[in-house]
C-alpha cells in the first residue's frame, strides 16, 4: 500500500484546493494519520474510496477525541552574552492552544486487503463552531458511529441522515466523553443506585433523612 505521504500527494493533486497534513503519533503504535480540511473532506473521502490503488471501501471504526485548551511549552536555544561571553542558552516559550474536537476514521480495503489508513476531521473549537461534514454517504457504516460521536462529544455532522442521540436520552444535557465533563452527584435518574452513588445522593438529602 502507498505511504501516507504518497496518498497525501495523490489526493492533493487530484482535488483542487484540498489541504491534507500528516499527523505524527508518538505512542508505541506509531499509527500516523491524515488530517483533512473540512471544505474538501467529502471529496477526499470519495477519492480514498474510489481510487483504483487504494479502494478504501470499509470504515471499521469512527470515534471522537476531545482536545481542551492546553498550555504548550516549547524549548529553543538562543545566543546570549553571559558574563561577557556569548553562550547558547535554552529558553522556554509558553503558548495557549485553543481546544477543538476531532472525528477519527479507520479505513480498510476489503477488495485490496490492506489498511488501516486513518483520517481525521477537526472542528474550529469546542463550543459554537463544532461542525464537521458527515462521511456517512461515503461509508454507510459511519451512520451509527457518527451519532455516537454526536451524543458523547457534541460534534454536529452536517449532512448526516439521522443525527440524534443514540446512548443518552433526548433530555440529557452535556457530553459525557468530554474531558471537562462533570457528572451529576444526585443521580435522581438512576433507578437502583448503589455504593458510591448512594453516598453522593445522601449529600442532597435533609439531615433527618440521612440520620
Amino acid at each position: 500500500m502507498e505511504t501516507l505521504e504518497q496518498i497525501k500527494s495523490k489526493i492533493e493533486a487530484a482535488i483542487a484546493g484540498a489541504n491534507l497534513s500528516v499527523v505524527p503519533n508518538d505512542s508505541p503504535s506509531g499509527q500516523r494519520s491524515l488530517l483533512l480540511d473540512n471544505e474538501h473532506a467529502l471529496a477526499v473521502a470519495i477519492s480514498l474510496r474510489d481510487d483504483a490503488e487504494l479502494r478504501l471501501d470499509y470504515c471499521s471504526n469512527a470515534t471522537g477525541v476531545d482536545w481542551p485548551d492546553a498550555e504548550l511549552t516549547e524549548k529553543f536555544k538562543v545566543k546570549k552574552v553571559v558574563d561577557g561571553v556569548e553562550k547558547e542558552v535554552e529558553e522556554v516559550k509558553k503558548m495557549l492552544r485553543p481546544g477543538y474536537l476531532e472525528a477519527v476514521y479507520h479505513l480498510y480495503s476489503m477488495e485490496k486487503k490492506h489498511g488501516p489508513v486513518i483520517i481525521r476531521l477537526r472542528t474550529e473549537n469546542r463550543t459554537d463552531k463544532n461542525y464537521l461534514p458527515s462521511l456517512t454517504s461515503v461509508w454507510r457504516g459511519c451512520e451509527l458511529q457518527e451519532r455516537e460521536i454526536y451524543d458523547l462529544y457534541g460534534i454536529v455532522f452536517d449532512g448526516h441522515p439521522d443525527l440524534r442521540r443514540i446512548l443518552m436520552w433526548d433530555e440529557f444535557k452535556d457530553f459525557p466523553m468530554r474531558k471537562d465533563y462533570v457528572e451529576p452527584d444526585d443521580y435522581e435518574y438512576e433507578p437502583t443506585p448503589h455504593d458510591a452513588v448512594i453516598e453522593k445522593a445522601k449529600a442532597h438529602q435533609p439531615q433527618e433523612v440521612r440520620a
